[in-house]
């Protein structure tokens, strides 16, 4: 039986001139939200209920952990983990993934309105994990300091950065279209927020460096959202690799082909349009958008532009971690 530690972070309140300044442009966040940490990483403060639990979770041979910074390419990136890691079984992955609302369908039929709060409720992450069958796969938004500290020695774990400025640009929409969030500003005062760590799971690159410094530890397998769009199937053979699984070069392009980003973007399987239905994003918005690299230019003007690279620049001065859109 593993030892119980205690959660080794203080847990605080935002501080007040930052609350205010969240409480303006995002719906309740000033209220609802703790910073953690030495590096004051920015949550919702229900996570302060479940933080012991899930540092502590019970861990599985067979898990596979898939760690991003939101905006990442999570939803796309665990597609392809599950697919490899289950032998290439599609049928089963267009019944399996996100059928959330699904099942919430079928369990509350005669209460609709029930369905339409949903946003409100949210059921801890360490219980929604202990529930899952084997083998886990098992997203998280959260920085690897916070999940058990024999993560790495116990489990997979894959790892997706995406080059900051594109995250912010997708954070952005999603802010906008979320019914949980509800930004209501411009994109550039957005990218102030961004880049003062005022959006959560920031600081940005915090969260990416802590899992750049894993990356030659056996058990992660650290991707650069650009590789995939790059070359695809040569991203998908190291996966593979990293997995323990053979594919023939047939079955990778077969693969890549399924992972088109329209093609991906199309597929009911991934539940985004359930959340519209049910109220818990804007019937115009797009959880999975463009899937492109490089967009940004579309959001920057010539301050802002300067103003990132010099934001990047200070941040990877110490390290050599570079995006590929970078190099």
């Amino acid at each position: 039986m593993q030892e119980f530690k205690s959660f080794p972070f203080d847990i605080h309140d935002v501080e007040e001139s930052d609350k205010r300044e969240l409480s303006k442009y995002f719906l309740g966040a000033g209220k609802f939200s703790i910073q953690v940490g030495p590096k004051k990483y920015l949550l919702m403060s229900d996570y302060e209920h479940d933080a012991e639990n899930i540092y502590n979770m019970p861990l599985r041979h067979d898990d596979i952990f898939l760690v991003t910074f939101p905006r990442s390419g999570t939803t796309w990136t665990l597609e392809l983990v599950w697919l490899l890691a289950s032998n290439l079984d599609y049928s089963t992955a267009a019944k399996t993934h996100d059928n959330l609302m699904e099942s919430l369908n079928k369990k509350h039929a005669d209460n609709p309105e029930y369905l339409k709060t949903l946003q409100a409720m949210r059921t801890p992450g360490s219980e929604q994990a202990s529930k899952m069958a084997s083998p886990r796969f098992i997203r998280t938004h959260l920085p690897l300091s916070f999940l058990p500290p024999t993560l790495l020695d116990s489990t997979k774990v894959v790892y997706v950065a995406r080059d900051p400025r594109d995250v912010a640009v997708s954070y952005y929409h999603l802010s906008r279209d979320f019914q949980s969030f509800i930004f209501n500003g411009d994109f550039k005062t957005y990218w102030s927020l961004f880049i003062r760590d005022l959006v959560y799971w920031s600081p940005f690159f915090e969260h990416v460096k802590e899992a750049w410094q894993m990356r030659h530890h056996p058990n992660m397998l650290f991707l650069f959202y650009e590789e995939l769009l790059q070359n695809m199937p040569a991203t998908l053979q190291r996966v593979a690799t990293f997995l323990g699984k053979e594919y023939r070069a047939d079955q990778i392009e077969e693969l890549s082909t399924h992972l088109k980003f329209e093609n991906f973007k199309n597929n009911p399987a991934v539940g985004i349009y359930d959340m519209k239905e049910y109220g818990m994003m804007a019937s115009k918005g797009e959880f999975v958008r463009k899937g492109k690299s490089g967009g940004w230019r579309d959001y920057f003007d010539e301050d802002m532009t300067r103003e990132a690279q010099l934001w990047i620049d200070n941040n990877l001065q110490n390290t050599d971690m570079r995006f590929p859109s970078m190099q």
